[in-house]
């Protein structure tokens, strides 16, 4: 039996300060030396870096991008996947990714934050949001401290959720 690459989803702010894009950077490199695919928005900052770093490594990158054009891809972006959907192309890298690091982020990456652990993806945050219901912390987003960690996490998530474990 064939064993299938992962697609791990990076997301976080389009527009990010320098300690932001170090972290998806080699969170970017660390998945790529793993074998995973990387899969993102496509755009700026943290998605900017972590395709980045994922080239860098021989690592493949798919951008699904909100717009009409390939064009707007960063220059780090193997597979640009063109949408028109705007923030609804959120649902896509969601969908797409078996599972999903956070670095840091506004309100986009809580959206694939939510859209991704409403489709049963795992989630692993780098300095990114927390969440709660009715006054208690929600402990789905599981929480790394380092590039390293979340990746492992994330991978192992991953493999578990998608029975290539067994």
């Amino acid at each position: 039996m064939m064993k299938h690459r992962l697609f791990i989803g990076v997301v976080g702010d389009g527009d990010c300060g320098p300690a932001a894009a170090a972290v998806a950077q080699e969170v970017g490199r660390l998945l790529a030396e793993a074998g995973c695919a990387l899969v993102c928005g496509g755009l700026g900052g943290v998605m900017r870096a972590a395709c980045q770093g994922a080239l860098s490594a021989g690592g493949q990158t798919v951008g699904i991008l909100p717009g009409d054009s390939a064009a707007a891809a960063n220059p780090f972006v193997a597979v640009p996947i063109v949408t028109g959907l705007g923030e609804a192309r959120n649902v896509l890298v969601a969908k797409t990714s078996q599972a999903v690091i956070a670095v840091e982020g506004r309100y986009g990456t809580l959206s694939e934050i939510a859209l991704a652990l409403k489709l049963g993806r795992p989630v692993v945050g780098l300095n990114t949001w927390e969440l709660a219901r009715d006054g208690e912390a929600d402990q789905r987003i599981v929480r790394a401290a380092t590039p390293a960690e979340a990746v492992h996490l994330a991978i192992e998530m991953a493999t578990r959720a998608s029975g290539e474990g067994r």
